[in-house]
């Protein structure tokens, strides 16, 4: 067993305090920003949620812009990450389809706020940070495994990228509604494990009946 230097551990405490101090400042700023947008989220919220001081934020972040942008970049990072541990090359189309539908919602049920911090970016900015964070590329892992299911006969002849939106308008809208919603049936917990499995069951059924190429009997 290697037993490192005081030196080194100290180092190694300090890139790690540093590591859980930044995670602790984007996670307050999500919150804030998805509540009130850039426009009108303060650092000294942020910094309060978080348990640091402003000054602690500046350091890390430097401005109220670069939170915001760091924290637009993290869930489309974080996604990147479990597709790509996928090898939906190895699935039949249907398969692939119904793995992306699986992850898009457990997802979306492990961070529902996240709809309302895209909801505020379009609203407020119209999009122009959200351009700059490559949510392109999450999106070519759906877009692929639609190609491959209209060319190799098992989805209908559609148009793949309108097809992507719907999809993905299916999967995610039940987080986007949920505080307006969860008014509607007040006994019932929309984001427990068993509505999330009913969820991700259902919207599976459908979209699969929505592309799948009819059989001819």
């Amino acid at each position: 067993m290697v037993k490192l230097s005081k030196r080194t551990a100290k180092s190694a405490r300090l890139v790690r305090d540093a590591q859980m101090t930044q995670q602790q400042i984007l996670d307050a700023a999500e919150s804030e920003f998805s509540r009130h947008g850039l426009n009108g989220a303060r650092l000294s919220a942020i910094a309060q949620i978080a348990k640091v001081t402003t000054a602690t934020v500046h350091y890390y972040f430097q401005s109220k812009e670069s939170l915001y942008k760091a924290v637009l970049q993290r869930p489309v990072d974080e996604v990147q990450t479990i597709l790509g541990q996928f090898n939906f090359d190895s699935l039949s189309p249907e398969e692939a389809l119904k793995q992306v539908i699986r992850i898009a919602i457990a997802n979306e049920a492990q961070n529902p706020q996240r709809q309302m911090l895209w909801f505020q970016e379009a609203s407020q900015n119209q999009g122009a940070y959200f351009k700059e964070c490559n949510v392109a590329s999450l999106h070519e892992h759906l877009l692929k495994i639609l190609e491959r299911g209209i060319v190799e006969g098992d989805f209908r002849p559609l148009n793949p990228f309108l097809a992507l939106t719907h999809i993905l308008s299916v999967c995610l809208f039940y987080f986007t509604v949920h505080q307006n919603w969860k008014h509607l049936t007040p006994e019932i917990d929309r984001l427990s494990p068993d509505m999330i499995e009913e969820h991700t069951l259902e919207a599976i059924a459908f979209i699969l009946a929505a592309v799948k190429r009819a059989t001819t009997s």
